[in-house]
């Protein structure tokens, strides 16, 4: 945590990883976004910055980063969280469906504390909004607008993690169903001053509490000062006299006899005093060029116990480098399987490589023996021409192993070459066997064409069966309408029977203001309309009505045909001004009273 950042102390915190795991040490300090040093004060990480108190090319410590206990690491994508319902005391929360992708978010702004929240409901308030959000944490704000979203703030950063599991959930007031009592909830980061404000506060914290513990590191392996040197006195002068005559105290006492000629304390009374001492410290070059002469010696013994270890290992090099050759011949070569074989080429060429390595550095060892070789050696013919034949005979010998190698390469290419055809032969059964597959998917569309084919024609057939049904039906209707129509003539002829009775009735019916059987139609259909509506209508609108019925009827025959009728219909005006209409009424029943 943060606070216990503060009071970070080196020696009284014990180390949970060793300091002898440098690799596991580093992993560890770069979680924590800190330099680690080595166990000499030397930084483990050479491009740490001190102005900014992070390593480049990392970015700065992120209180949000999982691993130092402030918020709990991220849940893993693969793994579903099952979401539930949420019941408030006013409103309930209804969880998204699992299956959908989850709500997209914008990236989170360092030091993230506010949300923002859309598709609230028209009705949402400040209380329900704090009802809702209270769960994830302490509320520090709510800033809401008139357009169905806010911002809240929280107090820590984890707290946005647990508003954002609410996004995506359907929200509902009370038990309505109103549209404006419903919602569905967005909720996202959303970048406020003041929380990049603090981030930017602990950053610099962080930064000073990491400076403080470098400075802690730095003096705890920071080499101890050397001692003071004492001034010079006449005792002290006797003493650094008897160390420069000590081989294991010569070191110090050198450092301080160059001091106090530094400081300018030669000077007539002491001069003797000092040459006697530099006397000494000369008498100590003999025994420094002979321990230089015994560890040339030494290291003269190292190369050759060197140079011939080289020369065993280039041995069993050479016998590792024959065998592969013998399995590569055909007696041995033909029993192997494909990836035995090739694995010995590629161990052949591996330790072929190692052992010319080794044979170059071997050669050049022996080439700078040859340069430093003294004059007495250098006159001597009979070595040199040894040291020619041997080198001769080693280039013999190297070019009689490449030409080994070259053929043994052309042998596995013609391998290769092989296998390459018959690898193009199984291409070829491999194409032969895709057409296969074709002609069988082919067959099978063409089976199920004639599938299809047979279905619509049986559909055909049942059509028209149907339409044979139609006819049927369509012929005993005609036959039905041929019967009516005889039935109706039978009916004109007695009814003009009764008309010829009837004379005297039809010439008082001449004298009628109704005309026509048309008219009589008419007459009866006005009547009902007027009768439906009692405050009357106007002529246009009676118009509108017959026309639906017949369109031939024009607005002057209904006009006339009903000014003849003055004991049935009966004109009126109404309205005043601009706004005056004539309107006409059914008075039938007033005029049968009348007649």
């Amino acid at each position: 945590p943060a606070d216990g950042g503060r009071n970070l102390n080196l020696d009284s915190v014990p180390m949970g990883l060793p300091m002898s795991d440098p690799t596991a040490w580093t992993t560890a300090m770069n979680n924590l976004g800190m330099a680690p040093m080595g166990m000499t004060g030397q930084p483990l990480l050479p491009d740490f910055d001190p102005a900014l108190g992070m390593m480049t090319g990392i970015p700065p410590i992120n209180p949000m980063m999982p691993g130092l206990g402030i918020v709990p690491p991220p849940i893993p994508p693969d793994m579903p969280a099952v979401k539930e319902i949420i019941h408030c005391k006013s409103c309930t929360l209804f969880p998204p469906n699992p299956h959908l992708p989850p709500p997209a978010t914008r990236e989170r702004p360092p030091g993230c504390k506010t949300v923002f929240v859309g598709g609230l409901p028209e009705n949402g308030t400040e209380q329900i909004i704090m009802e809702v959000f209270e769960q994830c944490g302490e509320v520090i704000a709510i800033r809401k607008s008139k357009k169905n979203f806010c911002h809240i703030r929280f107090a820590e950063e984890f707290m946005v993690d647990k508003a954002l599991y609410l996004s995506g959930y359907r929200i509902r007031l009370g038990s309505s169903t109103d549209k404006k009592d419903t919602g569905r909830l967005h909720v996202d980061f959303a970048q406020a001053r003041d929380d990049l404000y603090e981030w930017e506060c602990k950053q610099r914290m962080l930064a000073r509490e990491e400076r403080h513990r470098r400075r802690l590191e730095e003096e705890r392996f920071r080499p101890p000062s050397p001692p003071p040197v004492v001034h010079y006195s006449d005792h002290e002068c006797s003493v650094v006299a008897e160390k420069l005559k000590d081989d294991t105290k010569f070191l110090e006492a050198i450092q301080t006899l160059l001091t106090w000629i530094e400081r300018g304390e030669v000077n007539r009374r002491t001069a003797n005093n000092f040459y006697s001492m530099i006397q000494s410290a000369n008498s100590h070059i003999r025994r420094l060029v002979n321990e230089k002469a015994a560890h040339e010696k030494e290291m003269e013994e190292a190369k050759e116990k060197f140079k011939l270890a080289l020369s065993g290992i280039l041995v069993q090099f050479e016998q590792i480098v024959a065998v592969y050759h013998s399995a590569s011949k055909q007696k041995a070569w033909d029993h192997f399987t494909k990836a035995q074989r090739k694995n010995i080429n590629v161990w052949c060429k591996q330790a072929e490589e190692i052992r010319n390595i080794h044979n170059d550095e071997l050669m050049g060892i022996r080439r700078e023996e040859e340069m430093e070789m003294s004059d007495e050696e250098i006159e001597d013919p009979p070595e040199m021409k040894e040291t020619e034949e041997s080198a001769l005979v080693s280039q013999v010998e190297a070019l009689k192993e490449e030409n080994d190698s070259l053929r043994w390469q052309l042998d596995a290419y013609r391998n290769e070459v092989e296998l390459l055809k018959q690898e193009q032969g199984k291409a070829s059964r491999d194409e032969d066997t895709t057409k296969e597959q074709q002609m069988k998917l082919l067959q099978q569309a063409l089976q199920g064409m004639q599938k299809h084919l047979l279905k619509v024609q049986d559909e055909y057939k049942k059509r028209e069966t149907e339409l044979e049904k139609v006819r049927e039906d369509k012929v005993k209707i005609e036959t039905l309408l041929e019967n009516l129509k005889d039935q109706e003539s039978s009916t004109s002829r007695v009814c003009a029977c009764s008309q010829e009775k009837e004379c005297p009735v039809e010439k008082t019916l001449s004298n009628s203001p109704v005309k026509s059987e048309r008219e009589v139609l008419l007459v009866g259909i006005i009547s009902t309309f007027l009768h439906v509506h009692p405050f009357g209508a106007s002529i246009e609108y009676i118009c509108s009505y017959l026309q639906r019925l017949d369109s031939k009827i024009c607005t002057a025959e209904v006009e006339v045909l009903m000014t003849r009728l003055q004991n049935t219909f009966r004109q009126e005006l109404s309205g005043v001004g601009a706004s005056l209409e004539k309107r006409w009424k059914f008075c039938g029943f007033d005029g049968l009273k009348m007649t």
